[in-house]
């Protein structure tokens, strides 16, 4: 909003409490504001202008002073002001930088100011340290703790980007044109363009005319017609709501009587709420609505789909910031009472300009919130408890550097409007419509995936079970591994701490404990390994035992008075070569045995054979020679009483014809 008439609306929300700052500094007496003994006159004319709205003459005073060779914290911030009520960003941030520069002990609201006009200048690094120094200094401060918990928001902007694509519209005025509004056809919105008469008013603020009500029928061309009823009056009007059936109006106005404004006992005009109602001879004489205040402003009218729930922006007592968003309930001609929509929604900032779409999603513009500069449009949910859950930036193209604002939408067919200063348009605030092109993430969500694989051969593992599993270990959610060993569990809660569990018969278990973070739209990744109990067993092996006992090995057969390799004896030496590849520090002695008969010399000698060809084979499977050993012991190391000329019987006989596959090292 730049140098222009929708300032107004705003300021008349906020200028009061930044005053209010401003005379805290004044009066402060120390480093804060250093002041000459005589004020000059040039700051003396730009205070009463400053605090006469009047931001264009202010700022030619206090630049005539300081281009006079005097300096005062609060000239600069004050000059700073005239330009960031304007939006014109570039100029803010020149004066608040020399501001700084002269006394960097400044409020929390000019630190704030100071990093939003230079992220509006595309200079985020700069204004990041800003925030941490608003953080440092002012850790209570929301905007301070939005800003610490979302450093990457960066990242998370340009996430939710790209879901919109935008358009200029042909009906736009060289001067300011926003707040667009869809009603029976028809787009209702808010410009000061110069269509009125020589009693035509100008705002001291701006030097522009004061704003009014103007609708052009959707699908046609033509020229915006003013509204005509008893709606616009000689004052600013702006920021209409109608109701689901078109027959209730509801709009801001001035504060104003017998065609006179009416200020607070400090001189500030503040703005109200209005409600009109259609009849058969056009629309009735404006009513105020009950809540409003000569004291604060009560402005921007958004209504629920059902009518029966009224929101808007105010700054009366107990708002946390500039502006704060309310609710307030509507029965019939009656008003509930104005309720806070809370910490989730409202900062210590500006949260302005809300609108309501069918499905009770909230659209608000904000400055309190991290974005990407000057004004940008978030979007919040309702929670089961009937409150707005914290707003997620709906990135560009939407938002910009600028200020954007008064978005609305038509959740059916994902078309709508909003505002904007951002060049390139034709006036100073531009109406853009635009086509939703994707869903926005409005909530944190995580979603979990992961594999499971073998530990020794890293090969994904088909079927195991995978659980997810809560802080107390309680099971939450359960699936299977697909063909590829993947597993998807799904959405979760965000900064929750969690655990999955992998098991599968035959094989150890394995549990990994995580806790997720706060991203829009994050994905947690594990890869889980199990572990065959044969695996383990190996693993867990100590030298000098048999290899052959762990993997369970059938007898290692030859046929009689041969050492060549038979076929199902290959099957079981192919059991050591696979446990030798999963291990590859697993060194291996081979040991061929005979029973007594036969002489011994014989047995040796057939022993030996047999070894060095059981060697040879598991050498010809690929397992490097550097591992394997083998030697033959005929029948010197008998396991039974089965010696030379004792009977037995053949099974005892077995027992001494064995094959041993001692682990020497792992």
């Amino acid at each position: 909003m730049n140098s222009k008439i929708t300032k107004y609306f705003l300021a008349a929300l906020v200028f009061a409490f930044f005053a209010a700052i401003s005379v805290a500094q004044e009066t402060e007496g120390n480093s804060t504001i250093v002041k000459s003994q005589t004020e000059s006159k040039n700051q003396e004319k730009g205070n009463l202008d400053y605090n006469d709205y009047a931001f264009m003459d202010a700022r030619e005073h206090y630049i005539k002073a300081v281009e006079s060779g005097y300096r005062s914290k609060e000239v600069l911030a004050k000059l700073g002001d005239s330009y960031y009520f304007n939006g014109e960003y570039q100029d803010a941030a020149k004066w608040y930088g020399a501001m700084f520069e002269y006394d960097s002990d400044v409020e929390n609201e000019y630190l704030h100011r100071y990093a939003t006009s230079l992220k509006s200048l595309g200079r985020y690094a700069t204004s990041d340290r800003i925030m941490e120094i608003l953080n440092e200094r002012y850790a209570q401060d929301n905007r301070a703790k939005l800003f610490s918990e979302e450093r990457n928001y960066m990242q998370l902007i340009e996430l939710q980007s790209g879901r919109f694509n935008v358009f200029s519209v042909p009906f736009n005025s060289e001067l300011s044109d926003y707040a667009p509004v869809l009603n029976s056809g028809e787009i209702m919105f808010t410009s000061n363009r110069g269509t009125r008469t020589a009693s035509q008013r100008f705002h001291d603020w701006n030097d522009q005319p004061f704003s009014e009500l103007y609708s052009i029928v959707a699908s046609e061309d033509g020229q915006p017609k003013r509204f005509r009823d008893k709606v616009n009056t000689r004052f600013h009007e702006s920021t209409a709501v109608f109701t689901k059936d078109g027959q209730t109006m509801y709009f801001t106005r001035n504060n104003f009587t017998d065609n006179k404004r009416g200020k607070d006992g400090g001189g500030i005009t503040h703005m109200k709420l209005y409600r009109s109602k259609r009849t058969e001879k056009g629309w009735t004489e404006p009513e105020e609505l009950p809540f409003n205040n000569d004291n604060y402003s009560v402005a921007h009218p958004a209504l629920s789909a059902d009518g029966k729930t009224l929101i808007f922006a105010s700054d009366m007592p107990g708002s946390e910031g500039a502006s704060d968003l309310y609710k307030v309930s509507i029965d019939g001609d009656s008003f509930g009472e104005p309720v806070s929509l809370g910490d989730a929604i409202n900062t210590e900032g500006r949260e302005t300009f809300p609108f309501l779409d069918n499905n009770g999603d909230l659209y608000f513009a904000s400055d309190g919130h991290v974005g990407l500069g000057g004004l940008d449009i978030f979007v919040a949910e309702l929670n089961e408890e009937g409150n707005y859950e914290e707003g997620y930036n709906i990135g560009a193209p939407v938002n910009s550097q600028y200020d954007d604002f008064t978005f609305v939408i038509n959740s059916s067919t994902g078309l709508g409007y909003f505002a904007s200063n951002r060049p390139g348009g034709k006036g100073e605030d531009d109406i853009y419509s635009f086509e939703q092109t994707a869903k926005l993430i409005k909530n944190c969500s995580q979603s979990v995936k992961g594999e499971v694989r073998d530990i020794q051969s890293t090969n994904p593992i088909v079927g195991a079970k995978v659980q997810l599993l809560d802080a107390d270990k309680n099971v939450m959610l359960e699936t299977k591994t697909d063909n590829l060993g993947k597993f998807d569990l799904g959405i979760v809660e965000c900064s929750t701490p969690y655990a999955i569990r992998a098991t599968k018969e035959d094989f150890t278990v394995d549990e990994k404990s995580f806790t997720t973070d706060n991203t829009y739209d994050g994905e947690v990744k594990k890869t889980l390994y199990l572990e065959t109990q044969l695996d383990k067993e190996i693993r867990d092996a100590e030298v000098g035992q048999d290899l052959g006992l762990i993997l369970n090995l059938n007898p290692i057969y030859f046929d009689l008075n041969e050492s060549y390799i038979r076929p199902d004896a290959q099957i079981e030496l192919l059991k050591v070569v696979d446990a030798m590849r999963k291990f590859p520090n697993l060194k291996i002695d081979v040991r061929s045995h005979t029973d007594s008969r036969s002489s011994a010399a014989y047995n040796m000698s057939l022993s030996d054979r047999r070894a060095k060809s059981t060697v040879e084979y598991i050498i010809n499977a690929g397992i490097d020679i550097s591992r394997i050993t083998g030697r033959g012991y005929g029948e010197s190391q008998l396991t039974n009483r089965c010696a030379d000329g004792v009977p037995c019987s053949e099974a005892d006989h077995q027992l001494n014809r064995r094959s041993e596959f001692i682990i020497v090292a792992k």
